[in-house]
């Protein structure tokens, strides 16, 4: 069911804005909210305890996911931003991310970047309503239309405050639409979190498989014998431990020169970043273009079967590790933040690359990387060539991998469909609030039932 449509009034004034439905207004967002009307000074005390909201910790679907306790000394310079409950915070930065967020019940000394725009709702529209309306399609379709730059996008404040919105006149209206969103977005998210929830064990399980495979081997009656290391615990009898540095030929790292910021076409010389191995499999668009008046050295082009391992990474990243398929193209070049090693005879590529991905590594590579744990981590040559692999004989090692990849295969299929799952939610999540927030469809008859949570988020607690 919609709303009557009216006809002209929106079109003439707000093009943009498209038609709203009678009893609707259609104005720019500086008529219904401000932006931007706290900040903390410099003279704030420098012992001053804030509750800090960086981009990085917002997202349209879940809100505000994190917040870093920092004094006022430490934090950031772009920690000035202030917060009150029924504020709503837009990412004016890098606006295709959509880092869009309704503020509820803040801790008193919550503090977000200066790259958000705070927008605080005057007495014509709920909170709640605007929230939403925010986070609509057409709002976020005309935040990114009006950004400026190409590799990072920003929209001014004074622009964005400038974007049409449309809401009823009414403002119960706008309050009973508030209520049916925190209704049904409540019940969408239950059940994206649930897919969520199946995915991390997906991921769990898919990751034991591997390590079991790969420490324990495939034949659970085997003998066994203690690998003299106490993290590593029981191999099987017959394999070997052994540091990387005998199990392969030479380690190395790259070449970073300064690179435009594009990829390099087929036929043209690009340096891999390190993000082309955060994903099992190499991806090769993950490379920057070589500038035509730098010589390629050449030494250090990417050849099939060679496997790469991330040295400077995040901490969650550091040690990723994927093998150069037998079609990789041409003209691609190792960087300094990789390692490249050709496992020796007797050491199968597949076998090794799946080693390098278990805890048994990655405990390895944590214990000994330098940076701290907010930052870029680093490993060196040393560690790698030091790491404890343990290897069956080279037979073993094969039919292992034909496993992995059996059994893998399967749970990726799963981990797929769930994947799929969760973006069907999401997008029809998105759509209804869209529907919603714009007046194509009318929920003034829909009753809300009394047990239906009045906000969809629990309080934020720092």
């Amino acid at each position: 069911m919609s709303y009557p449509a009216y006809p002209d009034y929106a079109a003439a004034r707000w093009p943009e804005a498209g038609q709203v439905p009678t009893g609707w207004e259609a104005r720019r967002l500086k008529f219904a909210a401000t932006c931007n009307d706290e900040a903390l000074p410099e003279t704030t005390d420098p012992d001053f305890e804030m509750a800090y909201v960086d981009i990085s910790s917002v997202s349209l679907i879940n809100g505000i996911t994190d917040v870093e306790n920092q004094t006022f000394e430490k934090a950031p310079s772009r920690a000035r931003r202030m917060v009150r409950h029924g504020d709503t915070i837009i990412s004016t930065v890098r606006t295709y991310l959509k880092a869009i967020a309704s503020v509820e019940s803040p801790p008193e000394n919550m503090i977000v970047s200066t790259g958000f725009a705070v927008i605080r709702p005057l007495e014509v529209i709920d909170s709640g309503f605007l929230g939403y309306a925010l986070q609509s399609t057409a709002f976020i379709d005309a935040v990114v239309a009006h950004s400026t730059g190409v590799g990072y996008p920003a929209i001014n404040p004074t622009t964005l405050i400038s974007l049409p919105v449309c809401y009823p006149e009414n403002k119960k209206e706008q309050q009973h639409i508030a209520a049916f969103l925190d209704w049904k977005t409540g019940q969408i998210d239950a059940l994206i979190a649930k897919k969520q929830a199946l995915m991390d064990k997906l991921k769990e399980k898919r990751l034991a498989v591997i390590t079991q495979a790969v420490t324990k081997g495939l034949n659970s009656a085997a003998p066994m014998r203690d690998s003299g290391i106490a993290w590593l615990g029981n191999v099987p009898a017959h394999w070997e431990v052994k540091r990387l540095r005998f199990a392969t030929g030479r380690i190395e790292q790259g070449w970073s020169p300064q690179c435009d910021n594009q990829p390099a076409d087929e036929d043209a010389w690009g340096v891999m970043k390190v993000g082309c191995v955060n994903g099992d499999e190499f991806d090769a668009l993950e490379n920057k273009a070589l500038p035509l008046d730098l010589q390629p050295l050449e030494e250090y082009e990417l050849h099939p079967r060679e496997i790469l391992i991330s040295r400077a990474n995040t901490k969650e990243l550091l040690g990723s590790a994927a093998i150069v398929p037998d079609d990789v193209r041409p003209k691609l070049l190792l960087c300094d933040k990789l390692f490249r090693l050709r496992p020796a005879t007797g050491v199968n590529e597949e076998f090794l690359t799946c080693y390098l991905r278990t805890p048994a590594a990655r405990y390895q590579y944590e214990r000994d990387a330098t940076g701290s744990s907010g930052s870029m981590q680093n490993i060196g040559q040393g560690t790698l060539k030091n790491l404890v692999v343990v290897l069956p004989p080279i037979d073993e090692q094969k039919l292992i991998t034909q496993h992995i990849r059996s059994e893998v295969g399967k749970l990726d299929a799963l981990m797929q469909r769930t994947e799929s799952a969760i973006a069907h939610l999401t997008e029809y999540r998105t759509a209804l609030i869209t529907a919603a927030t714009t007046g194509q469809i009318d929920v003034r008859h829909i009753v809300i039932p009394a047990s239906a949570p009045q906000l969809k988020k629990e309080n934020l607690s720092v």
